[in-house]
């Protein structure tokens, strides 16, 4: 599909810049700068899901485990 994006002249220039020094093109470049955005989103969220469960804690017959519980040895 095409779409037009509007980009500051400095910036098409330094992109287009480092699209022939990559041996690329524009489109390329965008398409991944895309998918590393798309990709980011997804590890902060699993990131964020991955906080929430160690925060909520382990929870034993009912009882949620504790820090020092958790680490001790027996």
């Amino acid at each position: 599909m095409k779409t037009t994006i509007d980009l500051p002249d400095e910036l098409l220039h330094r992109v287009k810049i480092l699209a022939a020094q990559r041996q690329t093109t524009l489109k390329e470049l965008v398409l991944a700068g895309l998918d590393w955005v798309l990709q980011s989103e997804v590890a902060a969220s699993r990131r964020d899901e991955a906080m929430d469960r160690l925060k909520r804690g382990l929870h034993l017959a009912g009882k949620p485990l504790g820090r020092q519980e958790a680490h001790e040895r027996r």
